[in-house]
């Protein structure tokens, strides 16, 4: 039985929530009682739950849907920064340049527009919780995923930085750093990564999107209430730092 959170009240925009973990969040955080935005590249139809086509790397875009919100729940009180994109597994000097820059801008630059464009809403409600997504790849570095390891270490050190910033505004900023979790993106990269991922791991498995949900939904809630500027592993043991 997963556990569930009181946020009966309380408004919720996750980026990148149509699939995998995202989709695994926003059916957690909904369940949780929070009334649910998805903004993706590609919307989807859930009960309960409004999705919204929002490009996270386009300012207007952002602009644009966040006037939406505000019309219909006029705040925002839950921030999940979970868009994100993997690429392909290359050695650096063979990674086609617009596949990482596609990397930086989604996972990184997307992240710092959404927060930026969401943040003073929070603070001048005198509170909120922002997750923001990493990677065990942004802690320890990952061959032939170096642009996505980059993009990961960034927000790993933005959320550090602002947790900081905010810390006296009642407003909460968390990191999740997942390894390896069954979701088509990781998939995605063939049997032999897999494998090779799973056999690393001390657990012998890959994560479940729903485990990594259940943490993001703790720490939107009021049970979380002295954790601020800090990652949280989803490794399964495999993180060694």
């Amino acid at each position: 039985m997963p556990n569930t959170y009181e946020l009966s009240d309380s408004t919720a925009v996750v980026t990148g929530g149509s699939r995998g973990i995202g989709l695994a969040i926003v059916r957690r955080l909904a369940a949780s009682g929070s009334r649910v935005w998805v903004w993706d590249a590609h919307p989807i139809a859930l009960d309960g739950v409004t999705s919204m086509a929002v490009d996270v790397t386009s300012p207007e875009q952002v602009d644009r849907a966040l006037a939406v919100v505000i019309e219909r729940d006029s705040r925002v009180d839950i921030l999940v920064n979970n868009a994100g994109y993997l690429g392909t597994l290359h050695a650096f000097e063979e990674h086609p340049p617009e596949d990482w820059r596609k990397i930086v801008e989604v996972n990184l630059i997307g992240m710092l527009t959404v927060t930026q464009k969401v943040l003073p809403l929070m603070r001048r409600a005198f509170g909120g919780r922002i997750v923001n997504l990493g990677s065990l790849a942004g802690q320890e570095g990952h061959s032939h995923l170096a642009a996505y390891s980059a993009a990961s270490a960034g927000v790993i050190a933005f959320t550090k930085a602002l947790g900081r910033e905010v810390a006296g505004s009642n407003v909460f900023v968390n990191c999740v750093a997942p390894g390896p979790i069954d979701t088509d993106m990781i998939r995605a990269l063939g049997e032999d990564a897999v494998h090779a991922m799973i056999d690393e791991s001390p657990l012998k498995r890959l994560g479940m999107v729903e485990e990594v949900a259940q943490l993001v939904a703790w720490l939107c809630s009021d049970a979380s209430r002295f954790n601020t500027g800090a990652v949280f592993d989803m490794s399964g043991g495999r993180a060694r730092y």
